[in-house]
């Protein structure tokens, strides 16, 4: 099983590491956050529920960056004090974290996404090691409102969501799928334009929402998921042109990104897939 460490012990950071826990997708659990005892309390925290729970996994809490080193999964989350590892800070974090060697690291966070544009382009990290499961998040907030258009359950609703978020969403609707029928035959051209004018409300996701995709991907990671993720993918120059990290459907594997498998799209998805690409 994964050894994880969570650089972050907010919200997010904190819900994640419960989820882990409680899903037995990793054997050892690390909160790292600076904040004085707050990893180390809600650790023990997460601890105290396991017999109610019924995990066996290992949470502690440390305060120095450097504790996440040695772990097979460094996750970027949120600060108890400062929100989200991000920008200038956020890429200093990553530095620090690629010098004590290079495991598999995934930024949870919404914000993050220029973070994995820089890893990959400024310090060489590989596009397979270094993504982002936000856009999964999103993509579960699509999911809610088709299944309210077409009064049913999100977990019928089969879609991903390619782009940049908040403002370059793209959804391949012609490979959507609801309760295994095509989602267009039941959501008309109307509908479908409806939903897409209130995606970009939908970023960025609540720190729960963020939690569980991060989970979803760390899961297909541990090989207990086969399930393909939305996630930031980090980008890919080598046809000669600056692209950008953007969210894309991702297989994940224990040594990462596995493949990148874009649904067939329309021509009017395609050019808004490639724009939003650009760099």
């Amino acid at each position: 099983m994964l050894d994880v460490a969570i650089v972050g012990a907010g919200e997010l950071g904190g819900a994640l590491a419960h989820l882990l826990a409680r899903r037995e997708v990793a054997a050892a659990i690390k909160l790292v956050d600076e904040a004085g005892g707050v990893a180390a309390g809600k650790a023990l925290d997460i601890m105290q529920s396991a017999p109610i729970d019924g995990f066996a996994a290992r949470v502690t809490g440390a305060t120095e960056a450097v504790a996440a080193a040695g772990a097979s999964m460094v996750v970027i989350a949120d600060r108890v004090s400062g929100g989200e590892w991000s920008g200038e800070e956020g890429f200093g974090l990553l530095r620090r974290i690629v010098s004590a060697g290079t495991p598999l690291v995934l930024c949870a966070g919404a914000g993050q996404r220029e973070i994995i544009e820089r890893g990959a382009r400024e310090l060489g990290l590989p596009r397979a090691r270094l993504f982002g499961s936000a856009p999964e998040a999103l993509a579960s907030g699509v999911r809610a409102l088709v299944a309210v258009e077409s009064n049913g359950s999100p977990r019928d609703v089969a879609l991903t969501v390619l782009g940049v978020p908040p403002d370059r969403i793209v959804v391949p609707w012609e490979d959507a799928t609801i309760a295994g029928m095509p989602l267009v035959r039941l959501l008309d051209q109307a509908t479908r334009r409806r939903l897409e004018n209130r995606l970009p409300h939908l970023w960025p996701p609540g720190p729960l929402a963020l939690a569980a995709a991060a989970a979803k991907a760390i899961e297909s990671v541990s090989a207990r998921s086969r399930q393909i993720v939305s996630a930031f993918v980090a980008p890919d120059d080598s046809a000669g042109r600056k692209m950008r990290a953007a969210a894309l459907p991702a297989r994940l594997g224990p040594t990462g990104v596995t493949s990148v498998d874009i649904p067939p799209l329309t021509p009017h998805d395609r050019v808004a897939l490639e724009t939003a690409l650009l760099l």
